[in-house]
């Protein structure tokens, strides 16, 4: 029986993203002190999310200021070119914008440090496309549970 479908690796949008990840570590083990680490991690953040596409960073700004307002113990850095929010250098919950992998929507989502275990099955990736007053009302709840 001969396969008629082969590997093709990764694409270009993964090879990128793993580039990202690499250039990120190196610059996170040269910068010295802590405070200088995390001024400088909230800079990279920012300037990420300037980079993106309009309908990306509209949702990538709103995004940064509802999880750093709703959960001040976590720290913005880069993970994987995404803005992403750690708690003892952890990824809890991170922004990954459509453009990112040729997605139709945004994705807000969260990683294991998150408590946000519900019963024996619950969501770790929430789809957005918009951040109305009861969508900003939602991601404060999950990013409060997710630090609890």
């Amino acid at each position: 029986m001969s396969r008629t479908t082969s590997y093709e690796g990764f694409t270009a949008e993964e090879r990128a993203a793993m580039k990202d990840r690499a250039q990120e570590m190196k610059k996170e083990v040269r910068r010295s002190s802590r405070a200088e680490k995390a001024a400088q991690a909230e800079q990279d953040v920012m300037a990420k999310i300037a980079e993106m596409p309009d309908s990306d960073r509209i949702l990538a700004e709103r995004v940064h200021a509802i999880v750093t307002a709703a959960a001040p113990v976590l720290a913005p850095k880069l993970w994987y070119g995404m803005p992403a929010y750690a708690r003892d250098g952890k990824i809890v919950c991170f922004f990954q914008g459509a453009a990112k992998f040729g997605s139709r929507y945004a994705t807000l989502g969260f990683s294991d440090p998150a408590k946000l275990d519900e019963g024996t099955m619950w969501p770790t990736s929430f789809a957005l496309t918009e951040v109305t007053a009861e969508v900003q009302e939602s991601i404060e709840a999950l990013v409060r549970k997710a630090v609890s």
